[in-house]
């Protein structure tokens, strides 16, 4: 089993956010998965990659080149990818299911770039369907969540399952979620 994880490289996010991350890393350790993310030493990728390597996955990190002097040690392997278009693809590719953790602009897309992935390749591959566990901490994806739904329910929406991403305002939710999956 693989688990993706997208989220932020920023650092100090503070507790309740860090601790989220160590959460989540840990319950993919003691899931026996394997963690893909992101590979770089910063942030909330490092958290996740650490907390989910002492409990025992292996981790995965897919690192575009630009930043092949910021990869993460903690990293089983590490994939180097010409762009961050192409490491979207890799992990899309990699993972079984999806966790979107707190972070900006580039978790948003990796997020929504898996859904369109998933909601164009079930059309003519039936396990292309993967869960999309997204913790929505303090309210941050509210209104992404809104829009999704939003969208599902208009006429431009192609399928009606535009809002599949399940959503959780805490890291022990996700994590009950989570382990009742793998």
């Amino acid at each position: 089993m693989k688990i993706a994880v997208y989220c932020s490289s920023r650092e100090d996010l503070g507790p309740d956010v860090t601790g989220a991350a160590e959460m989540v890393g840990s319950a993919i350790g003691r899931c026996g998965a394997t963690l893909v993310y992101g590979g770089v030493n910063a942030g909330l990728m490092h958290t996740v990659a650490g907390a989910a390597s002492r409990a025992g996955a292996r981790v995965l990190g897919v690192v575009p080149e630009v930043f092949r002097h910021r990869a993460d040690p903690v990293c089983d392997e590490v994939v180097f990818t010409s762009d961050l278009n192409e490491r979207k693809g890799v992990m899309i590719r990699q993972a079984d299911i999806f966790i979107v953790l707190p972070g900006g602009l580039g978790t948003i897309d990796e997020w929504l770039s898996t859904l369109s992935d998933i909601m164009v390749r079930e059309r003519v591959d039936r396990d292309a369907d993967r869960p999309i566990l997204v913790l929505n901490l303090n309210g941050m994806y509210d209104g992404m969540v809104r829009q999704l739904c939003e969208t599902a329910g208009s006429v431009f929406a192609r399928g009606k399952r535009v809002d599949r991403s399940l959503v959780f305002s805490t890291a022990r939710e996700l994590v009950a979620a989570l382990e009742s999956l793998v």
